[in-house]
């Protein structure tokens, strides 16, 4: 048999601190079982503490009892491989989902505070402006703007939310009490991306949201107008377009024509 090699050995040990049931080492005693799983229950109240510090309204939403009860379930079933804390938290929103399939406004939380953090470290962009967006787009003929795709800026998420979470957010961050029943915001979608430093979110309505998606999917502007024109008419899809379009200007969300 080969010697291990220190890699080999640590890799063999997170297997044990990740998995309960694994079965110990050879050669190792009840000490050894004992002290491993002080070490695995150490290990799993630092992530827990470090889900805590990226969900903090999640976690003041349902309460931190249940919060935590909720990460260790994720941590266990989920276990994180990557080298970097902020990958922890990867799927927990699905977790939450699941865990508190009552409460559909949970894990709408959960994911807008990690979508938050994750655009937070995403790479820079400089958005196109509506005077560049003209110049850029000045001599476009019809096919042009049918093929027309967008980049927009790194780190940018959407989804749909069928909950007031702007109202829910303001809420738990100004740190006033428990309220009620999260209010219903169906047919909505959240866009979240970096504004400069500062990461950003604003509710979209349907169509928009739609249209994000498509675009963020690597549909073409054509597509997106013919959609729009699909659902709303032929004038009406149009002018949505065009409004569309400039809202996502103003809000600096392209950085570049493709």
């Amino acid at each position: 048999m080969s010697a291990q090699t220190i890699a080999d050995l640590q890799q063999e040990f997170m297997a044990h601190v990740l998995d309960d049931t694994s079965a110990l080492p050879e050669g190792w005693t009840g000490r050894h079982a004992q002290g491993l799983a002080i070490y695995r229950n150490a290990y799993r109240a630092r992530l827990v503490d470090a889900l805590r510090g990226t969900y903090e309204r999640t976690a003041k939403w349902v309460g931190e009892d249940a919060f935590r009860r909720a990460a260790a379930h994720h941590l266990i079933t989920c276990p994180p491989c990557s080298w970097t804390l902020d990958d922890a938290g990867n799927g927990f929103a699905d977790t939450l989902e699941l865990l508190f399939a009552d409460d559909p406004e949970v894990a709408e939380l959960a994911w807008l505070e990690a979508a938050m953090h994750r655009c937070f470290v995403a790479a820079d962009a400089q958005p196109v402006d509506g005077p560049a967006f003209a110049e850029a787009t000045g001599r476009y003929n019809e096919n042009d703007w049918a093929r027309l795709r967008f980049k927009f800026v790194p780190g940018m998420e959407v989804r749909r939310v069928d909950h007031d979470i702007v109202a829910l957010w303001r809420l738990l961050g100004d740190g006033i009490g428990e309220a009620g029943k999260c209010a219903s915001g169906a047919g909505q979608y959240c866009a979240v991306w970096r504004d400069g430093f500062k990461p950003v979110f604003m509710l979209t309505d349907t169509h928009e949201g739609e249209a994000l998606c498509m675009m963020l999917g690597g549909q073409t502007f054509g597509e997106v107008c013919a959609h729009l024109v699909g659902v709303t008419g032929e004038g009406e899809g149009v002018a949505q377009a065009g409004a569309i379009l400039a809202n996502w200007l103003r809000n600096g969300l392209i950085a570049g024509l493709a």
